[in-house]
Parts: C-alpha cells; sequence; structure tokens
C-alpha cells in the first residue's frame, strides 16, 4: 500500500494557526480526507470487526478517482489534553498503560495492545485534524470516528476513546465553535456521545437508532429517534426529512458532525435494519445537502458498519464523499 503523505508534528502544533495553515496550503481546494496506516490492528481470527474497511475504503477512493494520494491527511495522534477534554485521566492512564480488567476489555471488544492505544489516538486527532479544516474550508472526512460508545471513564462497542466528545469539548472550551451538532444515523444510539453531552447545552445531539439494538440500556441524548427492528427505507428517510431541518434551522449549529454509519443496511451482522444501499445513499445526500445549504460546516466520520461482504460498505462510502465533494469544492 502506498504511504499517507507526511505532515508535522501534532504534539506540537495541533493548535497552532501556523500548523493549520501549513497543512491547508499542502491540500490545497480538495476534500481533506483524513487516514493513517495505524487505524487497521491485529485482532484474533474470526473478530466480528471489520479492520480490513480502512485501508480498502482508501485504495478505492483512488480507484474510482473521487480521491488521489495528495487528498489524504496523516492522522495524527492526539495529546493527552484532547483526550482529557472528554476522558478522566484515570481512563487515560489505564489504556495507555494496559490496564483495563478483563471486564473492561469484554466491554470494550477489543484486546488490548500498544497497537489499539495508537491506533485510537490517531482516531481522535483524525476528527480534530478534520474539524479543524472544516471549519477552514467547509467540510472534511476522516476515515475512521464515530466512536459514540466511549464514556469519560470507560470503552465500550469498539469504542475505546470518544472522538467527536473530545474534540467538540475542546473546541468549545477554546473558543472556536460556540455550538455544535452531532448527527448520529449509526443504528446503535451513541450512547457515550449521550452521556458526555449530558450536561452542555452547547452541543445537541441527534440519535437514530435501532429501539431492540445495543447498547441494551439507553442514554438520553439532546432527541431520540427510535425506529424498531427491519425498518426500510420509506420510514426512516421520511421521518429523517422531517426531524433535521427544523434542527439546524432552530439550533443553528456552528459545526455539524455526521457519523455516516453503515450498518444500517440489510444484512448487517450487528444491525438489525433493512436498509437498501439506495436508502443509504439518499440519506446521505440528504443529511450533506441539508448542512451544506444552510453553509454549516461539516466532518463526515465512519461510524459501524459489519457486512457479511465488504462491497455495499465501500459503495457507500465512495458515493457519499463523491457527493460532499461535489457540493463543498
Amino acid at each position: 500500500m502506498r504511504q499517507v503523505k507526511k505532515n508535522y508534528d501534532f504534539e506540537t502544533f495541533a493548535n497552532s494557526d501556523s500548523f493549520l495553515s501549513i497543512q491547508l496550503i499542502l491540500i490545497g481546494l480538495v476534500l481533506p480526507l483524513i487516514y493513517s496506516d495505524v487505524y487497521p490492528v491485529p485482532l484474533p481470527e474470526n473478530h466480528r470487526f471489520p479492520m480490513r474497511k480502512y485501508a480498502l475504503l482508501r485504495e478505492q477512493l483512488m480507484y474510482e478517482g473521487v480521491a488521489d494520494e495528495n487528498d489524504f491527511i496523516l492522522a495524527q495522534p492526539a495529546s493527552r489534553e484532547l483526550i482529557l477534554a472528554a476522558h478522566t485521566p484515570e481512563y487515560w492512564d489505564k489504556v495507555c498503560t494496559l490496564a483495563l480488567s478483563p471486564q473492561e476489555e469484554r466491554r470494550l471488544g477489543f484486546p488490548q495492545s500498544p497497537e489499539l492505544v495508537v491506533r485510537s489516538r490517531a482516531s481522535v486527532g483524525g476528527t480534530w485534524q478534520a474539524s479543524i479544516f472544516a471549519l477552514k474550508n467547509g467540510l472534511a472526512v476522516t476515515l475512521a470516528g464515530g466512536t459514540h460508545h466511549a464514556f469519560a471513564d470507560r470503552g465500550e462497542g469498539f469504542c475505546v476513546f470518544n472522538d467527536i466528545g473530545c474534540t467538540a469539548k475542546h473546541l468549545l472550551a477554546t473558543g472556536k465553535v460556540n455550538k455544535v451538532l452531532v448527527v448520529d444515523l449509526d443504528v446503535h444510539q451513541g450512547n457515550g456521545n449521550a452521556a458526555i453531552f449530558a450536561d452542555e447545552p452547547r452541543v445537541f445531539t441527534l440519535s437514530f437508532h435501532c429501539k431492540d439494538n445495543y447498547p441494551l440500556k439507553k442514554e438520553r441524548s439532546s432527541l431520540d429517534v427510535e425506529f424498531p427492528a427491519f425498518t426500510r427505507d420509506n420510514a426512516y428517510l421520511t421521518t429523517l426529512q422531517d426531524v433535521l431541518p427544523p434542527i439546524l434551522t432552530t439550533f443553528n449549529p456552528d459545526l455539524v458532525y455526521y457519523i455516516a454509519g453503515m450498518d444500517v443496511m440489510d444484512g448487517d451482522r450487528l444491525g438489525k435494519f433493512s436498509l437498501s444501499l439506495e436508502g443509504v445513499k439518499q440519506r446521505d445526500k440528504f443529511v450533506i445537502q441539508s448542512v451544506h445549504r444552510r453553509n454549516k460546516p461539516m466532518v463526515v466520520v465512519m461510524g459501524g458498519g459489519y457486512p457479511q461482504n465488504l462491497n455495499d460498505l465501500l459503495r457507500a462510502y465512495v458515493e457519499a464523499y463523491r457527493f460532499a465533494a461535489s457540493l463543498y469544492y
């Protein structure tokens, strides 16, 4: 695989205008795609999480001409300061020293490893970089992220650190934004997001999810829209078209995070929904177009997707990114 192009040390320059200006000059006016070869990590054989999807998506985007190698920006590891915007110091220390208990490791769903620590920090760092690019140019995409099951003091459901929790809280704390909207269309409720932002009125968490799916205990988002198992295109899309525009207008965010979970598709091993590939394409186009029409910066993160065959998942992401690029760039 070709290497993602290098850039400057994130620990030193992450919050500096010089770092941001240098990277924006490097990418030019193209769709910034944040990626790292550390996103896939070794897992036990037959593990349910499809680690191959990250590298395969990068290759598919280049193969179809949606992006070339110069459009990919290397995700840098998030600093301790950035992680602690949403997580406790005790949890940070446990993760970094591989000191999670067996129960905590089971809840997380991944075996502890140095590679997982590197990957998890890069995932948060990538979402931070995408956020800054989006605030400058309107849109950025990270080929990871959407780790919405991570709580302040623990990880769950394949989510170690909460990338949107860390980045949104840090953006608010540093005055880069005043209000943030999280549009979470993963099939599973973003329970970690709901908990982390529960007492933060400057963040609106919208979660469309399957009522009869993980997590068993739901948290309270700003707005939870629950659907029964086997929900199909029409019911889902009609509700989305009714719900999202008034929130965008009334809440009027400075930045939108879109968790474009592909585990809503029919046949997903962990999904329980029955959306078609065409239905997912319409979903993504509606969200991206709705945000663009209001001139709001947007960050697209991947979220979940656990298909038997990765082809439909890759196709859906490629089409979403192609459409986004056509509007913003």
